[in-house]
């Protein structure tokens, strides 16, 4: 799990984690990637009775939330000692009571990654009405339907596929969709963040948006071609004109996201952290 600051957070999910893992087999242990964060971590006294361990990668400087995501991933994909990788944000709007759900769908198959299918949201109506745009023009555009963000636990196999993807620089579940194979899912509620607002503005949605269709930007490019064709064909007109000028500036967009994505900056990543402390070891 991420954090830039929100440290009050983090700690109020490691206790929700704690709890919720309490009747689950297996060794859970955290990881969490701190991004650069100006404010230091507090000392906790928190004694975890279930998690196994708590470390923190603190990186140099601040790279943003999908960043810092892709630098756990690519971290762990180097690392032989687990068998899943849970993603979630630490600010509570990815609730623990579901990693249950998770846990118990990824192990009827063991194969098969699980992501978080978001069927209830927490926001408003007019984020709910932008989120269902996005996820209707992702449709029409990639043939993709995108209904989930980073919550999921995928099987180290897949972890190791999508480490080597210059795409998850830029956006981590475009990725997924488009190259691990097999998903499942389980229904999940966005929750309510613990402490500190939200800090997403209508901006950083959009780019959000154009990152995951930067992902299959050749398809994009593809689709917006065939309906521009189709347009004309069809009714060769002055709106026409202006849709497909729209369809050109769209598409010229999601291009330029995809610069976004970077390889070298993926495979470099590990040189971007400062160091790696134990917060917590549980005692035998």
């Amino acid at each position: 799990m991420p954090c830039y600051n929100d440290w009050p957070s983090i700690f109020k999910l490691l206790e929700n984690i704690d709890k919720e893992i309490l009747e689950l087999k297996g060794e859970f242990s955290v990881l969490i990637v701190n991004d650069g964060s100006n404010e230091k971590m507090p000392e906790t006294k928190s004694v975890y009775k279930n998690i196994k361990s708590v470390k923190v990668i603190n990186m140099k400087k601040n790279q943003g939330h999908t960043r810092s995501n892709a630098t756990g991933i690519r971290y762990l994909s180097k690392k032989e000692n687990y068998d899943y990788l849970i993603l979630m944000d630490g600010d509570g709007e990815d609730r623990p009571e579901e990693i249950k759900l998770l846990v118990n769908k990824v192990l009827k198959n063991e194969d098969v990654s699980v992501v978080a299918k978001r069927v209830k949201r927490s926001e408003g109506l007019i984020f709910s009405i932008l989120y269902n745009l996005h996820k209707l023009i992702t449709l029409v555009f990639t043939g993709r339907m995108m209904n989930f963000g980073h919550y999921s636990c995928l099987t180290k196999k897949d972890v190791d596929i999508i480490s080597l993807k210059e795409s998850l620089w830029g956006n981590y579940s475009g990725t997924v969709k488009k190259f691990i194979s097999k998903l499942d899912n389980i229904p999940c509620i966005r929750g309510v963040r613990y402490v500190q607002p939200s800090k997403m503005s209508f901006i950083k949605l959009v780019i959000h948006s154009f990152s995951i269709l930067a992902v299959f930007k050749y398809q994009v490019l593809l689709r917006s071609i065939v309906f521009s064709i189709i347009l004309l064909l069809l009714a060769p007109n002055l709106i026409t004109n202006f849709i497909i000028i729209c369809l050109i500036v769209f598409t010229t967009c999601v291009f330029i996201l995809s610069r976004r994505e970077n390889i070298e900056g993926l495979k470099n990543s590990e040189n971007q952290i400062a160091d790696i402390i134990s917060v917590h070891t549980k005692r035998l």
